[in-house]
């Protein structure tokens, strides 16, 4: 018999494992019991998916995606149960065609690790930067506006020379408007081929009656404090003022100074031309 071909040469034993060695998926999982570590502990640990972890427990590699995930994950797991993972990826060789080529296994089987949740965006801290930024406007804008106010003085007092020049001409206006009353000059315009009366309650409310030439009523009431009343007709207006005291009385653009007692009754009755009591 040839040594070479002996059934019990080393080489033999390690193309052929023995028939009593556990398989990967039940060494691994009795590692992890003998850790008294759970199938959620050790996916916490690793980042292996747990229907990965569970898979490779049951001795399907299928789930790993290649050869290259799958002893990434065998080496992982046999590290986070305290186990030597080199007989286990030996083992795995063997039985699944032999080493693959190299290739950098980290970036490859880190995919199928579980990945932290995206980062969701700060939205309390975009507000807080808002209301700061909004808050720092505001500042400035104060800020700007009270520097802004001497310089603002400044400027109202750069046309100053051509005040100066029209105010002589501005001055002469000013004090021919201001003279006659507006209520005058508005009773002056009255036309002269018609009998104009304006009563106004000065400091007290008075009763009043206005009639035209024809008998007709203009007014019957009230006057209240302050209120100013005008009547018009082409031959003669009659007055009857229940309170007289306090009326100011215009009768064809000039006033009457008769002053009447308050609460006195007077009859009054005014044609065109100069203002004749009746």
């Amino acid at each position: 018999m040839s040594i070479g071909n002996s059934p019990e040469s080393p080489e033999d034993d390690r193309n052929f494992p023995a028939d009593d060695r556990d398989s990967i998926g039940r060494a691994l999982q009795q590692g992890r019991i003998a850790a008294g570590l759970t199938v959620d502990e050790v996916s916490a640990s690793t980042r292996v998916r747990i229907p990965i972890v569970h898979a490779i427990e049951e001795d399907d590699f299928s789930r790993c995606g290649g050869d290259v995930y799958a002893r990434g994950h065998i080496r992982t797991l046999a590290r986070a149960v305290g186990m030597d993972p080199a007989p286990l990826i030996e083992q795995y060789d063997a039985e699944h065609g032999g080493r693959p080529a190299p290739t950098p296994a980290a970036p490859l089987f880190e995919a199928e690790r579980i990945r932290p949740e995206p980062r969701r965006p700060n939205w309390t801290a975009a507000m807080v930067a808002a209301i700061v930024a909004v808050v720092g406007f505001v500042g400035f804008t104060m800020f700007s506006g009270n520097d802004a106010a001497p310089g603002s003085g400044a400027v109202a007092e750069g046309p100053a020379p051509d005040k100066k020049t029209t105010s002589p001409t501005v001055k002469p206006t000013k004090t021919k408007d201001t003279k006659p009353a507006p209520t005058d000059s508005a009773i002056a315009a009255v036309p002269k081929d018609k009998v104009t009366v304006k009563l106004t309650a000065t400091d007290d409310k008075s009763w009043i009656s206005a009639k035209a030439s024809d008998g007709k009523l203009l007014f019957d009431g009230l006057l209240l404090k302050g209120e100013s009343k005008t009547f018009q007709d082409d031959e003669r207006v009659d007055l009857i003022l229940g309170n007289a005291g306090p009326i100011e009385l215009f009768v064809n653009g000039k006033k009457i100074e008769e002053k009447f007692e308050s609460g006195a009754v007077e009859r009054l009755s005014y044609a065109k031309g100069d203002p004749e009591a009746g």
